[in-house]
């Protein structure tokens, strides 16, 4: 090995939020097993040492406090590696100022702080809430090559790279905490070789992973040489670690991961999710609401594939409507999976609220009180069940649902964590196909039979609504998209059609308020992304 050869690892980690004694210990395994390796700079994601995003935390003193006492402490901690540049990510209070930083570590020491420059304030980033801006670029040599910092954004969008290059780096170390939606990974690839490579330096670009609340970040660490060429790719959803040589700035050849299909990333996404959140938040186990209905199949899946068949329940909840072939499917496919079943039939509950309300209701036809009712007996036993055992309950709404208000208040919505609220309808479908292509667990007719709420006799969803392949479209176009009504017809969608489902969209914000926080796998989820009133009277 030549004295120009310096070898970097990329330590793609799951910080928790707050945890700072727990990711500290996350680091320093980290960089032990890097040290393992001869390493000579190990780099870590973005707040790596308390977690992203700390969200309000950061408007508390005491939170800035301890963090500058456990980076000083883990500086101690590592000091027995010695001569590895250690990047660690925290918040720093200086000057009555607060930052999003970049220390380098190094034989007990921090030799070098950096503070990020570019702050986003849109999608679901509100970084100008907390952090001032930084204007400084940091570049330091390591056995002859010199390595610049940035901090995620600075990449993106900014005058932070080229600050760097002036200032002589060659490498670019860019820790990140950058959330997943669909394509993310190759679209990071596209904007850093725009960015980072147009301007002759390599990248080294150290993403975080983990499931946080809604957010999901996917890792997909990657390094790119001067040329734009990827020469190296971390694990899509799982902890990592890599070691790239760099020859005098150039990095050689790695480890190259494929791209995955689209659904393969969503469901990866998920399950890190429901694991994430479920263990983070220290709940012994997960309950669902079974119906033998594609939804709550895939919920399902990912909740056993995310925490083991052990950690999952599922309880069937039949009512006078209650088909015959959705008793059939929910227990062929408990049996298949392994889960805990019960059946607890709602008809004397049912029974007796409808006789509690006959003399109020007398005269009056039956419409979607009598179906919310049921809907809100099974959400009752469900919460029941949870405050008795502890379990966390799953909703199995999918944003089809969520979109138009085809779900109950206190009733299907009730619940802890939902599982597949940014998922459209016509991507469940595609989902279960992709999780029966690894192993057959969801049956064959749960998938094709046409869904339904089964809250009345013969019920359908499409009694209700529009083809999920026309509402989808809709939806993802108005929600999605921002895209205006005209522009929505102008691509071939009936006008009676947008008319319904942007109406509907717009009046059922006050139900979506209050579902619980869910998993974000686009671009724009209803969540901390979408943000409009519920009192308004505008209408485009």
């Amino acid at each position: 090995m030549t004295a120009n050869t310096v070898k970097v690892a990329i330590a793609q980690m799951n910080s928790i939020v707050g945890d700072l004694a727990g990711n500290a210990r996350q680091i320093c395994d980290y960089v032990s097993r890097a040290a393992a390796q001869s390493a000579d700079i190990v780099v870590t994601p973005e707040l790596s040492l308390v977690g992203y995003p700390p969200e309000d935390l950061l408007l508390r003193s005491a939170f800035y406090q301890q963090t500058q006492v456990a980076l000083q402490k883990l500086a101690q901690d590592l000091q027995q590696f010695h001569n590895i540049y250690v990047l660690v990510g925290h918040p720093l209070e200086r000057d009555a100022y607060h930052y999003n930083a970049i220390s380098v570590l190094l034989n007990g020491a921090v030799i070098h702080t950096y503070l990020k420059h570019a702050l986003p304030n849109d999608a679901v980033f509100d970084e100008k809430r907390y952090f001032a801006t930084g204007d400084e670029a940091l570049v330091f040599e390591v056995k002859g090559t010199r390595f610049g910092i940035n901090i995620c954004e600075d990449v993106w969008s900014g005058d932070a790279p080229q600050l760097a290059r002036a200032a002589g780096a060659q490498v670019l170390l860019a820790p990140n905490a950058s959330p997943f939606h669909v394509n993310k990974s190759e679209y990071r690839v596209e904007v850093m070789r725009k960015n980072i490579s147009s301007l002759g330096m390599s990248l080294v670009y150290a993403n975080l992973v983990g499931g946080q609340d809604e957010l999901i970040f996917d890792g997909n660490s990657f390094v790119l040489n001067q040329q734009g060429e990827l020469c190296s790719q971390l694990k899509h959803c799982e902890a990592d670690l890599q070691i790239l040589d760099f020859v005098n700035g150039v990095p050689q050849m790695g480890q190259v991961l494929e791209n995955l299909p689209v659904e393969a990333q969503i469901y990866y996404a998920l399950v890190l999710g429901v694991h994430d959140y479920v263990t983070k938040n220290g709940f012994p186990s997960v309950l669902i609401g079974f119906s033998g209905g594609v939804d709550s199949a895939l919920t399902l899946a990912i909740a056993v594939d995310a925490l083991g068949a052990d950690k999952v329940r599922a309880v069937m909840m039949p009512s006078p409507y209650t088909a015959d072939i959705s008793w059939l499917d929910s227990r062929d496919m408990v049996k298949r999976i392994g889960v805990r079943y019960d059946e607890i039939s709602i008809n004397e509950c049912f029974a007796a609220f409808n006789n509690t309300l006959s003399k109020e209701f007398a005269g009056l036809k039956e419409d979607t009180t009598e179906e919310n009712i049921q809907a809100r007996i099974r959400g009752t036993i469900l919460m029941a069940m949870s405050n008795k055992y502890g379990s966390i309950v799953l909703t199995t709404g999918n944003k089809s649902e969520m979109a138009v208000g085809y779900c109950t208040l206190y009733g299907d919505m009730a619940g802890g964590f939902a599982v597949i609220k940014d998922v459209a309808k016509t991507m469940v479908y595609r989902l279960c196909a992709y999780r029966n292509s690894i192993g057959d667990i969801i049956p064959e007719r749960i998938i094709t039979r046409p869904p339904s709420a089964e809250l009345r006799p013969d019920q359908k969803d499409q009694d209700s609504l529009p083809p999920y392949d026309i509402l989808d479209g809709i939806m993802q176009a108005y929600m999605e998209e921002n895209q205006s009504r005209a522009e929505i017809v102008a691509a071939g969608y009936s006008e009676a059609d947008v008319e319904r489902i942007t109406r509907l969209i717009k009046i059922n914000e006050y139900k979506r308020r209050q579902a619980p926080v869910g998993i974000r796998i686009t671009h724009r989820a209803f969540g901390r992304d979408w943000r409009y009133p519920i009192t308004s009277k505008f209408r485009d």
